[in-house]
């Protein structure tokens, strides 16, 4: 018998239980879904070689490399999905914001050069999310696109912080899909760790392996001629970062005050709280590279489960 207009949401709702409850119990039959790789990656158009200003090619270098180092990682896990936790989308107060449209499609410009970049969204991961984020009491929304604006061909703005990553994890063919995720300030610091673990539950009952990826700079004070002038809090925020990342103690990051991080200028702390919530124990983590080319520093870092 077809479900009812108003029946059919509820049943949805309680069929997405049913499959997460499976999933705890351990016997889950997706496949081989969940999380198989995660990273933390740079976003600052200059490692990207199209962009780079001739001025910064050596000093981008080790962090460029780092980026093509993760870049065959994630092709060798081959993840169907790529979910991009950047702190550039779109900003919902109080609310996590999950991309649900079609598609995303963005350019960045630098240097009189341009790139551009366009991914499908994997919309029903996305939908999986917002379940399991709202189940694990989370603020969250979907974010999408005018569905007649949609149908003529419109896709999601996509921002920086997503397109630099993806410019080298998501070119091979085939292009994997992708989500894109957005944290809010507004949200108390546990809560990100909180939408961490849903993003990871969510990939586990998805039935395709997921990639994650904590878009991130770091202290962006270290320049006295930058657009943030200078502070030691940066440069005190990034060696905390780097140590905890080669700890694989991400977890203490809930310890940092907020006040210290605004001083810092910080472009990292709560996309790296829910890359924390997500990985859990049976990972390690890998700092492939750390170097500040400009005003901010730059992290790469690669996440693989332990065997």
């Amino acid at each position: 018998m077809a479900a009812s207009g108003a029946a059919a949401p509820v049943i949805l709702f309680l069929g997405m239980v049913q499959r997460l409850t499976r999933e705890a119990r351990g016997d889950s039959r997706e496949g081989r879904g969940g999380l198989v790789i995660a990273a933390i990656a740079p976003h600052g158009g200059m490692v990207i070689d199209e962009l780079c200003p001739p001025d910064l090619t050596d000093r981008v270098k080790a962090v460029r490399v780092a980026m093509e180092e993760m870049g065959h990682r994630f092709a060798a896990a081959a993840p169907r999905t790529i979910v991009v936790v950047t702190p550039h989308h779109v900003h919902v107060p109080g609310a996590i914001a999950v991309a649900t449209a079609s598609a995303a499609a963005g350019e960045i410009e630098e240097n009189h050069r341009r790139v551009r970049l366009r991914c499908p969204i994997d919309r029903r991961l996305a939908d999986t999310m917002l379940t399991t984020l709202r189940l694990a009491g989370v603020s969250a929304v979907g974010v999408g696109v005018d569905p007649e604006a949609e149908a003529a061909g419109a896709d999601l703005p996509m921002d920086w912080g997503t397109l630099v990553p993806l410019w080298f994890l998501a070119r091979d063919e085939p292009a994997p899909e992708v989500v894109i995720v957005s944290p809010s300030p507004e949200l108390p610091p546990s809560e990100h760790v909180r939408a961490g673990a849903a993003i990871a539950r969510a990939a586990a009952v998805h039935g395709h392996p997921v990639a994650l990826v904590a878009s991130a700079d770091q202290g962006h004070a270290h320049d006295p001629g930058g657009p943030y002038g200078f502070h030691p809090a940066s440069r005190e925020y990034d060696q905390l970062v780097v140590r905890l990342v080669e700890q694989d103690r991400l977890g203490a990051l809930l310890l940092l005050d907020p006040a210290m991080v605004e001083r810092a200028k910080a472009d990292s702390w709560l996309q790296l709280l829910m890359l924390h919530g997500a990985l859990g124990p049976g990972w390690r983590g890998r700092l492939l590279a750390y170097d500040v080319p400009t005003y901010f520093g730059m992290l790469c870092a690669l996440y693989e489960p332990i065997p």
